[in-house]
């Protein structure tokens, strides 16, 4: 039962182990930030779902990209479109929260946004955007 305790809780220690040391060092850890990447149909959408974005305080910084072209399957048919890149850095907790109002705003049925973890980066950089985006 010892063992099987401590592996249970070994991930939640591990997470505060981590934090302690953060904190402590003022080290980054990595997975804490993410980048979420949101197509638009245009300018105009991406910079109305950009400033939506900054309003709420999900994010730290929205870039809005220019256009570039897309392929993809759509119901079965192969699609091509022009399409305006949001990147989105935040922290990672605020993923979901950023997903559901993305979704809730923008007029793609389906709505591409996905998210990578930041896993280093410069350390100024990274608690900026930890000081820009209130904690949950």
């Amino acid at each position: 039962e010892v063992v099987i305790l401590s592996l249970l809780m070994y991930p939640v220690l591990k997470s505060l182990a981590l934090q302690l040391h953060s904190t402590v060092t003022g080290s980054y850890i990595s997975g804490t930030h993410s980048i979420a990447f949101i197509n638009c149909l245009n300018e105009q959408i991406a910079k109305d779902i950009a400033r939506a974005i900054m309003d709420k305080k999900l994010a730290a910084c929205v870039n809005i990209l220019p256009k570039s072209s897309a392929l993809y399957f759509w119901k079965g048919e192969l699609e091509e479109s022009t399409e305006i890149l949001l990147l989105v850095k935040t922290r990672t907790s605020k993923i979901g929260e950023l997903s559901n109002y993305v979704r809730s705003v923008h007029p793609f049925e389906i709505p591409e946004i996905i998210s990578l973890p930041i896993d280093q980066g410069n350390p100024f950089y990274l608690k900026w955007i930890e000081e820009s985006v209130p904690r949950d």
